[in-house]
């Protein structure tokens, strides 16, 4: 054995040995899968570690290859020495000095699926761009998914709106380019109604979200919202959403007959306790004292009931006629009884001396009327005074 196969064999002995604890030091973590939609663009997340310590991002170069030739760069510093078709279509996300490997693509072609690995380069100095230590991850590679058509956002909203009531809607779009988050519109609403919110959902993928409140109307019923998301590269997509408005509850129909009805109960049993105390007092103010109203009312109607309706004053005159005529002749006519309730003038006893019918003038009315002093009857014994014989 020549000393050249000796010296070929020791440094396989070596590699073999010192590889995998160099290898235990160097590691990266890249994401395996991504989706990648056509023509928009896609973030790899990646992250490595190193057995130097504080490694300054001047003294690194960050290489993304294709896994099966480490010469068929995709990014690389010098973009001379870059694939033409991948030339201005990739950078470097975060600084190498961070330990931060992540890649951007954009303007993702269908033909960018990879697989794509993460190699490190260390230099000597800062001047001196010779390199002293440098590893390829070729076991952490990511592969994409391509994506001709964007996905469609996602609605979360309950089943059924009410009326006059607020209702929340919910869109959400996944996607793998936070560099440009996918923009998010509604078909109806404001800019005081819609919320917007962008987070991390897994390694690699991210979701946008869009909140949208609104207060449905009867008229809202069966109407649709549209959610519209469109994402870099210009492609769009959309997820309609048809409302079901249920009509707020409604009493009147039955509250305001209810209490139209209770409240003329109420005024009548206020009006009957009020007639009914008005008509207890008037009771007690009339049972009450002496000469009352219901003391006259009582005597008016005893009255009424004993007295009938007295004699008229022709009555009373043919009655005294009849009994004068009824007399023999040459008697004479003692007038000089006087009705009950009269009040004769001092006027003495008369009586007929001469057969005649003297006028009522020919006495004076001092002797001849006589005044009711209650000034209802009376009584003319003028009209009845008879002389002479019969």
């Amino acid at each position: 054995m020549n000393k050249e196969t000796k010296m070929m064999m020791f440094g396989l002995f070596l590699t073999a040995v010192i590889s995998p604890v160099f290898a235990e030091d160097w590691r990266a973590n890249v994401v395996k899968n991504l989706d990648a939609l056509v023509t928009s663009c896609v973030v790899v997340p990646c992250s490595f570690s190193h057995p130097k310590e504080n490694l300054p991002s001047s003294r690194l170069r960050g290489i993304w290859h294709f896994s099966t030739d480490k010469s068929k760069r995709i990014y690389y510093q010098d973009i001379t020495q870059v694939l033409e078709n991948f030339r201005g279509r990739t950078r470097l996300l975060g600084h190498l000095g961070q330990d931060n490997c992540t890649l951007e693509i954009t303007d993702v072609k269908d033909h960018d699926n990879g697989p794509f690995c993460f190699r490190i380069e260390l230099a000597r100095t800062e001047t001196d761009t010779s390199t002293v230590d440098k590893f390829s991850f070729v076991e952490s590679c990511v592969t994409f998914r391509m994506l001709p058509d964007p996905p469609k956002p996602t609605l979360n909203h309950p089943k059924t709106a009410i009326q006059d009531r607020p209702y929340i809607i919910t869109c959400s779009v996944t996607h793998t380019c936070p560099t440009h988050v996918p923009k998010l519109t509604w078909s109806r609403g404001t800019g005081d109604e819609i919320i917007e919110v962008h987070k991390k959902t897994g390694f690699g993928y991210w979701e946008a979200q869009s909140i949208l409140t609104i207060v449905p109307k009867e008229k809202d019923d069966h109407s649709e919202v549209t959610c519209t998301a469109q994402f870099n590269g210009q492609k769009t997509s959309s997820t309609p959403l048809t409302l079901y408005v249920k009509r707020t509850e409604n009493y009147n129909h039955i509250i305001i007959p209810t209490v139209a009805v209770i409240g003329t109960a109420v005024i009548f049993a206020v009006l009957c306790v009020f007639m009914v105390k008005r008509y207890k007092k008037r009771i007690a103010e009339l049972q009450s004292g002496d000469g009352s109203m219901w003391n006259r009312l009582s005597r008016l109607s005893r009255r009424i009931r004993s007295d009938g309706p007295g004699p008229s004053r022709s009555d009373q005159r043919r009655s005294m006629w009849s009994r004068f005529s009824r007399r023999p002749k040459g008697d004479t006519v003692d007038l000089g009884h006087t009705p009950k309730n009269l009040n004769s003038k001092s006027c003495a006893d008369q009586k007929v001396s001469k057969g005649r019918f003297p006028s009522p003038k020919s006495q004076p009315k001092s002797c001849n009327y006589q005044e009711d002093l209650d000034g209802d009857d009376y009584m003319n014994t003028a009209d009845i005074n008879i002389y002479g014989n019969i």
